[in-house]
C-alpha cells in the first residue's frame, strides 16, 4: 500500500505533485492546519504530515497520529512541533534548513543598507511631500568592520556578500574552523573582540540557552559607540529593553530587526524609534525561497517513506538513499545484536559499548548506534523504536560509547556489542556475509557461526558429553523442530554454548524441563524480528 501524506498548510502545487509523481498518496488541505479539531479527527489516516507554521504538532495531536512516521516542515523553524513528544512517539521531524539560506542572508544585507542609509524614514518623508535631504545623513559600508555572530550556513553567505562589499569581516562562532574562516575571507575572533571592533553587528545563530540575550545589556555596553545592529535570525538573541536604552542614548546608532522576542509583534518597545528599521519576519519571504523549501520538504518526505533515506532530521541521524541500501543488512544486524543483549539481562544496564571493525567502521555509525540501542530497549519496552530509543536510554542513565578500528581478524567487518551492569559484562558480535544475512560470530568470547532466526534458544553449560543429545531429544519429545544448531566452547571441558534456530516459539515448559536436568547454567528463549 502506498504511503499517505497530508499537507495541512499552504504548499506549492509543484511540491504536492512531487508526492504524486513519486507514488505517494497526498491530500492537500491547506486550511486544515488552523482547524485543530478537524486535524485531530483525520491525522490517524496518514504516514506523513507536511506543514509550514500554521499547523501545531502537539503532544495531543501526536497521540492521535497512530500511523504517523514523519513530519516535514517547509522552512527552518520548528517552534510549532513538539520534538520531544514526536521522538518518544517514533516520529521523525524534518526541516529544510538550506532552502531559504540565500534569501535570509540577502535580507540581512538589505537591512544593513537600510539602517546605514535610513532608507525607510527617508522614503516615508519623501512620500509625505517633504524634501529633507540634510536630515538623512547615512554612513558607507565600504571599509567598515562587520561583526558576524554565527558563521554557519546563512552567516557564511552574509560573510561572503560583505567581503564583496569590501567590508572588513570578523566572525565569532565556536564551531568555525581556521580553514573555513580563511575560505570565507574573514577573521575569526572571540565575542568580546568582535563587540569592541565592529561598526555593524549581524546575528545568525539559533536561539538556545547559550545564545539567549547574547547581546545583553552587558555585551551591548562593550560595543563601539555608534554601532548598528541587525538581527534576521531569532527573537530573544537581543535584550530588547537594553537595546532600546542604548538606542536612546546614542550608544547604538541604529538597529534593523526582522525578528522579535514575541511574535506576532503587534507591540514592541523598539517600535517607532527613529533609528530602528523593522520588518515582520520576512527573512525567508521570497517567491524563490518559499518554492525551494516546499520542493525540498516534499522530496525529503517521499525519500524517507519510500526508501528509508533520512535528510535534515532533527531527531534522527541523516541517512542517504545510497547508505540505506548498503547499510540495510548491517542495520538489521545491529538490531539483532541489541535484541540479544537486551533479552539476556533483567538487570539495570549501566553502559552499552559498541565496537565497529573493518569496513563497517566507515559507515554511518550514528544510524547503526540507534539500531543497537533500539534492539536493547525493545526487549523491555516493545513500543521503543529507532527514534525514541536514544531518549529512553538517556532517561535511564545508560552510557553509550562507540569505537572504530581497522580490520583485525578473519572477517572484513563486524560489530561487537558489550553490555555493562553492576554485576557483569556480556558481549555478542556479528557480521553480514555476502548473501546479506546477519550472523552471530561470537558470544561470551566464544567463536561461533549462527544464523539468526525468529525463534531461537540459547543455552550455556559446562562442556561435557551428552548435551547435544539431551537438547535434541527434549525438542523432539515436545514437538519442536530444530531448523539449525550451532555449538561453541572456550576449550575442552570449559564453558560451552548452544544456539538452536527453531521453527516455532518454545513453550516455557520445555525450558523448565531442560533446567530441571541440572546440566545447564542458563536456558534462554530468544525472539528476533527477521521480517
Amino acid at each position: 500500500m502506498a504511503p499517505r501524506v497530508l499537507v495541512s498548510d499552504e504548499l506549492s502545487e509543484t511540491a504536492v505533485q512531487i508526492f504524486r509523481d513519486r507514488g505517494v498518496e497526498v491530500d492537500y488541505l491547506p486550511k486544515l492546519g488552523k482547524d485543530k479539531d478537524e486535524l485531530a479527527k483525520l491525522i490517524g489516516q496518514y504516514d506523513g504530515l507536511a506543514i509550514r507554521s500554521a499547523t501545531k504538532v502537539t503532544e495531543k495531536l501526536l497521540s492521535l497520529a497512530t500511523n504517523l512516521k514523519v513530519v516535514g516542515r517547509a522552512g527552518i523553524g520548528v517552534d510549532n512541533v513538539d520534538i520531544p513528544a514526536a521522538s518518544k512517539k517514533g516520529v521523525i521531524v524534518m526541516n529544510t534548513p538550506f532552502g531559504n539560506s540565500i534569501t535570509t542572508a540577502e535580507h540581512a544585507i538589505a537591512m544593513m543598507f537600510a539602517v546605514a542609509r535610513q532608507i525607510p524614514e527617508a522614503n516615508a518623508s519623501t512620500h509625505a511631500g517633504k524634501w529633507e535631504k540634510s536630515k538623512f545623513m547615512g554612513v558607507e559600508l565600504f571599509n567598515k568592520t562587520l561583526g558576524v555572530i554565527g558563521a554557519g550556513n546563512i552567516g557564511g553567505i552574509v560573510c561572503d556578500r560583505a567581503v564583496g562589499l569590501k567590508m572588513k569581516v570578523v566572525a565569532y562562532d565556536p564551531f568555525l574552523s581556521d580553514e573555513r574562516a580563511r575560505q570565507l575571507g574573514v577573521t575569526k575572533v572571540e565575542l568580546d573582540d568582535l563587540l569592541a571592533r565592529a561598526d555593524f553587528i549581524t546575528l545568525h545563530v539559533p536561539l538556545t540557552d547559550k545564545t539567549r540575550n547574547i547581546l545583553s545589556a552587558e555585551n551591548i555596553a562593550k560595543t563601539k559607540r555608534g554601532v548598528r545592529i541587525i538581527n534576521c535570525a531569532r527573537g530573544g538573541l537581543i535584550d530588547e529593553a537594553a537595546l532600546k536604552a542604548a538606542l536612546e542614548t546614542g550608544h547604538v546608532a541604529g538597529a534593523a530587526l526582522d525578528v522579535f522576542e514575541t511574535e506576532p509583534a503587534t507591540e514592541n518597545p523598539l517600535f517607532n524609534l527613529p533609528n530602528v528599521v523593522c520588518t515582520p519576519h520576512l527573512g525567508a519571504s521570497t517567491t524563490e525561497a518559499q518554492e525551494n523549501v516546499a520542493l525540498q520538504v516534499a522530496e525529503q518526505m517521499a525519500d524517507y517513506l519510500l526508501t528509508g533515506a533520512v535528510q535534515n532530521a532533527l531527531n534522527m541521524p541523516n541517512v542517504t538513499a545510497e547508505e540505506a541500501a548498503v547499510m540495510g543488512p548491517w542495520v538489521k544486524l545491529a538490531s539483532h545484536l541489541g535484541a540479544f543483549i537486551g533479552q539476556m539481562t533483567d538487570e539495570p544496564i549501566k553502559a552499552i559499548n559498541i565496537l565497529y571493525d573493518g569496513a563497517v567502521a566507515d559507515m554511518n555509525l550514528a544510524a547503526l548506534n540507534q539500531s543497537v540501542i533500539a534492539g536493547v530497549m525493545k526487549a523491555h519496552n516493545p513500543d521503543v523504536n529507532l527514534v525514541s530509543a536514544p531518549i529512553v536510554a538517556k532517561e535511564r542513565g545508560i552510557q553509550i560509547s562507540t569505537t572504530r578500528q581497522d580490520k583485525t581478524g578473519t572477517f572484513d567487518a563486524y560489530i561487537k556489542v558489550t553490555m555493562v551492569t553492576d554485576s557483569r559484562e556480556r558481549s555478542v558480535a556479528g557480521t553480514c556475509f555476502s548473501d546479506g544475512k546477519p550472523r552471530f560470530i561470537q558470544i561470551k568470547g566464544i567463536n561461533i557461526d549462527a544464523e539468526i532466526g525468529q525463534h531461537m534458544l540459547y543455552t550455556t553449560n559446562e562442556d561435557v558429553p551428552g548435551i547435544i543429545g539431551l537438547l535434541g531429544m527434549t525438542m523432539g519429545k515436545n514437538g519442536v523442530n530444530i531448523a539449525n544448531f550451532t555449538l561453541g566452547r572456550s576449550g575442552v571441558g570449559q564453558d560451552a554454548i548452544a544456539i538452536l534456530y527453531l521453527d516455532q516459539p518454545i513453550d516455557p515448559k520445555v525450558v523448565e524441563t531442560l533446567e530441571s536436568t541440572g546440566m545447564f547454567q542458563q536456558v534462554k528463549p530468544l525472539e528476533f524480528d527477521v521480517a
